[in-house]
């Protein structure tokens, strides 16, 4: 049996009682992935019409979803400051994948910068998405 600690859903360093929001929800979503980071928070996902402040966002995307930039920039509106941002993307070779450069992009021009990126689940990619720093 493998340990909450060693879950993908785990990696993504989200905790009991926080508020994760959820973006880009579609029928394609891994739902043992969403499922897993239920349990650790404690509570469902809230939608993309959640108003109040979230300590953390998960976006689904795909290539073909519109601009990468705007969703960044809106799922940043509620995002307590230092909350965490990861944007979760087809892997390389299935429908709809999104490239390491236009992630980059989108995510410097909404003041944000990529830091990590590994495997989530078996179609999706998860990046970690950071305030860009002072002077950069």
């Amino acid at each position: 049996m493998v340990k909450q600690a060693e879950s993908p859903a785990a990696r993504l360093g989200f905790e009991q009682g926080q508020v994760v929001q959820e973006f880009g929800w579609g029928d394609d979503v891994d739902d043992a992935l969403r499922s897993d980071l239920e349990s650790i928070v404690g509570s469902e996902l809230v939608d993309e019409d959640y108003d109040d402040v979230t300590d953390g966002v998960v976006v689904w995307w795909r290539d073909d979803d519109g601009d990468l930039t705007d969703m960044l920039v809106d799922a940043l509106t509620v995002l307590e400051p230092g909350g965490l941002i990861w944007l979760l993307t087809r892997k390389p070779g299935r429908s709809g994948h999104v490239g390491h450069d236009e992630i980059q992009e989108a995510a410097t021009t909404a003041g944000l910068h990529a830091t990590s990126t590994f495997a989530v689940a078996s179609d999706w990619s998860a990046t970690k998405l950071a305030n860009r720093g002072r002077g950069r």
